[in-house]
């Protein structure tokens, strides 16, 4: 009886270090990973949407015009400036872009095609020519506030700007 009584004591402190040993050990689950059923997952995606329209975004600056001093000089597209053609320069905007000016005081608005780069003159965002700052109403101001509108130029629109430098 006394053997089986070690024998016990034996197997009983063998099973204790066994367990004590794999307490000390991280325990990793023998149980399967079921992913989400399909009808979870069609709830977190989003349905599919039409792509993005771009909006036109105007803002304001200052304007002033140019043009006695500076007419036939070849603009930054290359073109020979006309001070009676609806054209501006601009230092951001890009080069053949159409934007749409208005003048908040008096609700007139022109629209210009943008080939040159400038102005350079701290404060200011747009050059206007002098026949496009006439037709606004800031000649006299030399320096004005507007807002500034990108378009999507028409074939009008470009054709309005091609007999408006035509004009003299």
């Amino acid at each position: 009886m006394k053997e089986t009584h070690e024998s016990a004591r034996l197997i009983l402190s063998t099973i204790a270090a066994a367990v004590v040993s794999a307490s000390s050990c991280t325990h990793v689950s023998t149980r399967p990973v079921i992913p989400p059923p399909a009808t979870a997952m069609r709830s977190i995606v989003q349905p599919l949407r039409p792509a993005a329209t771009a909006t036109l975004t105007s803002y304001f600056l200052k304007a002033s015009w140019y043009g006695p001093g500076l007419a036939g000089r070849k603009t930054f597209s290359g073109e020979t400036f006309n001070p009676r053609a609806l054209t501006a320069a601009s230092r951001t905007l890009p080069i053949g872009s159409v934007v749409k000016v208005t003048n908040p005081r008096n609700g007139k608005s022109v629209k210009v095609k943008v080939n040159d780069r400038g102005p350079f003159v701290t404060g200011r965002g747009l050059d206007l020519s002098r026949r496009a700052a006439e037709k606004i109403g800031i000649i006299h101001e030399g320096v004005a506030a507007v807002e500034v509108t990108p378009t999507i130029p028409s074939e009008a629109d470009l054709q309005g700007i091609r007999v408006a430098s035509r004009d003299r």
